[in-house]
C-alpha cells in the first residue's frame, strides 16, 4: 500500500516544499504528500504565476507524489488551462487531484 502523508501545514514556495518532502519521507516513509487546496493557496491555482509549476517540479525532482485533495470544481470550471492541467496530471504518476482521500486512494491503487 502506498504511504500518503496528509500535511497539516500550508506550503507557499519551493523551499517549504523541499523541507516538507524531506520530513515526510524520513519521518513517515511517505511516497505521497496530500494537501488541501487551501493549504496551497489561490496563487497555486493561477497557473500564470508559476507557483504550481515550481512546487510540482520539486516533488518530481525528489520523487515524491503531490496530491491535491479537496473540491476545486469552481476553479477548474473558471480556467481552461487549469482544467487541462488537472486532467493531464491525473493521467500521470507524480501529481494527482482528488475530491477526497478515498478517491485519492483509488487513484493510487490504479497506479500500482
Amino acid at each position: 500500500m502506498v504511504q500518503v502523508y496528509v500535511s497539516e501545514v500550508p506550503i507557499t514556495d519551493e523551499g517549504e516544499a523541499v523541507q516538507l518532502i524531506v520530513d515526510a519521507y524520513y519521518a513517515h516513509r511517505a511516497e505521497w504528500i496530500a494537501f488541501t487546496p487551501e493549504q496551497l493557496g489561490d496563487e497555486f491555482f493561477e497557473l500564470r504565476t508559476g507557483r504550481a509549476g515550481a512546487i510540482a517540479q520539486k516533488f518530481v525532482s525528489y520523487r515524491m507524489g503531490l496530491a491535491v485533495v479537496g473540491d476545486i470544481a469552481e476553479r477548474v470550471a473558471a480556467s481552461k488551462p487549469l482544467a487541462d492541467w488537472v486532467r493531464e496530471s491525473n493521467r500521470g504518476r507524480s501529481l494527482l487531484f482528488a475530491r477526497d482521500l478515498d478517491e485519492l486512494r483509488e487513484l493510487l491503487q490504479d497506479r500500482q
